[in-house]
């Protein structure tokens, strides 16, 4: 049987989110990194896979209410800023996520409170959570509440990942980046795909995503962070 949640330990974070679980054992399950499972306890990795398409589509929703007249193509970089890793982790931050987190004693003596990764897909398994517990509503409140300012700040698209490396490479002589599918998995109706951006002089870097144009975004977004290249800029 699985232990009992201490509910009460994790009421700073519920009003946090906004939503008062009435099943404590779907936040708990949330904040579970896998180095932390036991057989009572079992990880955050499927609530992982259901609160990024939970995320995905309110943010895309708010996209197309704050920005009537652009076209997918203006949309799709502000989408994939939204939706990175980098931003998760940040807002996982802002929250204090971390302090809630159940880490195994590895992860948490190496900083694994303050991991991007780990803070990320705990933040897609809380989303994932308020879904499960209080519907999409409870979901939606909560991206909303810490997304929006994000999704109406920039007055301008910013400019795509994949045309800002392909800019760098091309400033630098190099040919364009080439992109290589080097996973995929889940079913066939919500596959995830990894694709490795490649540059001619051997830097590499990884990105992961529901269709091969996000992945694609990703990858040449984590490259560009390897180069040490930020906004349209060449670092």
């Amino acid at each position: 049987m699985a232990a009992k949640p201490n509910a009460a330990a994790l009421d700073p974070l519920a009003a946090v989110l906004g939503h008062r679980f009435a099943d404590p054992v779907l936040l708990e399950t949330a904040l579970t990194h896998p180095s932390a499972t036991s057989p009572a306890r079992p990880d955050n990795q499927r609530l992982e896979f259901l609160g990024d398409r939970v995320l995905g589509l309110v943010v895309a929703e708010a996209l197309l209410a704050a920005y009537p007249g652009e076209a997918e193509g203006a949309l799709a970089p502000r989408f994939n800023a939204l939706v990175r890793r980098e931003t998760l982790a940040e807002i996982a931050l802002e929250i204090g996520l971390g302090g809630f987190l159940r880490l195994g004693r590895s992860e948490a003596t190496g900083g694994g409170r303050r991991k991007q990764a780990i803070l990320a897909d705990a933040l897609e398994a809380v989303i994932a959570a308020l879904l499960l517990d209080g519907g999409m509503a409870a979901a939606r409140h909560f991206i909303l509440a810490r997304w929006q300012g994000r999704i109406e700040a920039p007055e301008t698209a910013p400019m795509d990942a994949k045309t800002r490396l392909q800019e760098w490479a091309q400033g630098r002589a190099m040919a364009p980046p080439d992109y290589l599918v080097t996973g995929r998995e889940g079913p066939d109706h919500a596959p995830r795909f990894t694709i490795e951006a490649r540059l001619e002089s051997g830097e590499t870097a990884a990105g992961r995503a529901s269709t091969k144009k996000q992945a694609e975004q990703a990858a040449a977004a984590a490259l560009l962070a390897r180069l040490g290249v930020s906004g349209g800029g060449d670092g």
